[in-house]
Parts: C-alpha cells; sequence; structure tokens
C-alpha cells in the first residue's frame, strides 16, 4: 500500500502545481477568447496529465526514501542486512532483472515496497516491523513479493493509468470550469475567476473518483506478484506471509484509522472496497490456494 498512497500523493500535488503554473502563465489557449477546441485541449490535457505521472514515476524513488526515512544498505553491517541484500540478489536474478537497491526504515507496520522507473534501477524497502514480526521463510515471500512487482513493470504500467486518468480528469474539469464561466457567470470574454475556481475544485473530485480505477489496477496486480512470489519462494511460503499479516493486523486489534487504510486487507465491503489498494487477505490467501 506505502508505495501507491506515495505515488498518488506524490501525482495528485505534481498535478496542481503544473495546473497552477499553467493557469498564472495564461498557458492555456484552448479555452481563451471564449471558445472551447476540444481536440486541442485534449492534447493540452494529455501532455500535462501523462507529463504529471511520469514526473512522479521519475521520482518515486527519491520521494520514497524521503517520506519513509529508508536507509540504503550499501555495505552490509550486520548478518540481516547481508541476508536481506543476498535475497533480494538472488530473487533478482530468478526475475531476471537488475540489482534492486535494498533499503530498511524504521515504522513498527509490517510492511515493504518496491518503487522506481526502470526494473532494472529499482527500490526494494522493508519496515524494522517486519523484520521483527516475520520468520526469514516469510520476510523472503515478501521480498519475493516485491521483486515480482519490480519484474511485472507495475509501477510504469500504473504511471501510463495514472496519466490518462490524469488527461481525462484535466480536460472534463476545464469544461466543467468553462460552463460555470459562461452558463452562471455569463463570461463572454477572458476566462473570469468562477473559471479557475471551478476548474480546482472540479479536479479535485474528479481525481478522487478517479482514483477508484487506479485502485482497481492495483488490487489485480496484487495477484499477480502474489503469483510470482508463490514461484520465486515457494506457494506455502507466500500462503505463510500473508497468514502472518492476517494475525499481525487483526481488525479487533486496530484502531479506526489504521484498519481503514485497509494494509490488512478487512472485509473491503461497499464503497470501501472501490478505494482498497490492495484486495483483501482471505481473497489473496484462497487465490493462491486455487494455484491462480
Amino acid at each position: 500500500m506505502k508505495r501507491i498512497v506515495l505515488f498518488l500523493a506524490t501525482n495528485l500535488a505534481i498535478l496542481f502545481i503544473l495546473s497552477l503554473v499553467v493557469r498564472l502563465l495564461g498557458l492555456e489557449p484552448a479555452l481563451a477568447r471564449g471558445g472551447l477546441n476540444l481536440p486541442s485541449l485534449l492534447v493540452f490535457c494529455a501532455i500535462f496529465g501523462m507529463g504529471g505521472s511520469f514526473i512522479s514515476l521519475a521520482m518515486s524513488k527519491w520521494s520514497a526514501k524521503r517520506m519513509t526515512g529508508a536507509h540504503v544498505i550499501e555495505t552490509p553491517s550486520n548478518s540481516t542486512e547481508f541476508w536481506l541484500v543476498e535475497t533480494v540478489r538472488r530473487q533478482a536474478a530468478q526475475a531476471g532483472i537488475g540489482m534492486p537497491e535494498v533499503a530498511i526504515y524504521d515504522a513498527p507496520d509490517v510492511n515493504a515496497f518496491a518503487t522506481g522507473m526502470n526494473r532494472n534501477n529499482a527500490l526494494v524497502a522493508v519496515s524494522t516491523g517486519l523484520l521483527r514480526t516475520m520468520t526469514r521463510d516469510e520476510a523472503e515471500a515478501v521480498l519475493a513479493h516485491e521483486v515480482s512487482h519490480v519484474a511485472n513493470g507495475d509501477m510504469v504500467t500504473l504511471a501510463l493509468i495514472q496519466g490518462v486518468v490524469n488527461t481525462f480528469v484535466m480536460f472534463l474539469s476545464r469544461i466543467i470550469g468553462h460552463l460555470v464561466d459562461r452558463v452562471v457567470f455569463k463570461s463572454e470574454r477572458e476566462q473570469g475567476p468562477a473559471f479557475f475556481v471551478t476548474m480546482m475544485i472540479a479536479q479535485l473530485v474528479l481525481g478522487v473518483l478517479a482514483s477508484i480505477i487506479v485502485m482497481w489496477f492495483s488490487r489485480q496486480r496484487e495477484f499477480r506478484a502474489d503469483a510470482g512470489a508463490a514461484a520465486l519462494e515457494g506457494r506455502q511460503k507466500m500462503i505463510a506471509a500473508l497468514q502472518r499479516l492476517q494475525a499481525a493486523h487483526e481488525p479487533s486489534a486496530l484502531p479506526e484509522q489504521m484498519a481503514a487504510m485497509g494494509i490488512s486487507g478487512g472485509v473491503g465491503a461497499g464503497l470501501r472496497r472501490l478505494f482498497m489498494t490492495h484486495p483483501p487477505l482471505e481473497e489473496r490467501i484462497a487465490a493462491l490456494r486455487a494455484g491462480n
């Protein structure tokens, strides 16, 4: 979940800043002087929407390190660090990717993430909580899961999907802003203040709704990464790791705000399921047992 939250937060921030800069510099000719040139507007939004997504991807390793305080293991200083680096090295070779950077970050939660725009230059990081809680077999399965994300090119695919989503969020929000400005506030020439205010509000609301698409993809790729981990380390190891997560994050033991983040899968009923980054753990375990 952490990699998705970091990526989406960075993407939304960049999209907002790009929109603000574009507005301040007067770079929106597609909506200038009263006309809506839809083809030009779509091209304009695609350039900035895809650009924002790939800037987020390019920054993903840097931002992940800064936001989590992850310490990259340059030279292992103890047996745990040596084991971590060698495990990732072995799995990367099996998966046919370049050796990722390996990092540890200080956090009590049982978690790990992988990120990076290049499958041969990625980052795999684990929390201190994971190292304290899981056995080495279970931790190896989690590492294999993250290596599989890298091998599957999930971050690049996510960036492409996010870029398309960004494009249509920017496109539709500007149409909404234009209509409100012209129909409600009766602006006849240049875009009035109502356009900018309405456009920013619409962009925020549409961005949240569009994240449903991104979350759906995120849930699907978790099943694929689980299957990849099973191929690298064995199905039973991956099932045991998920069961350990299940035991570590029972809903009754979690405060409400943490349970809502869905790190343990949870029940995921109704609208909440639409915004979950991960499928419920019981579904992932069932898929592995079924051989999917």
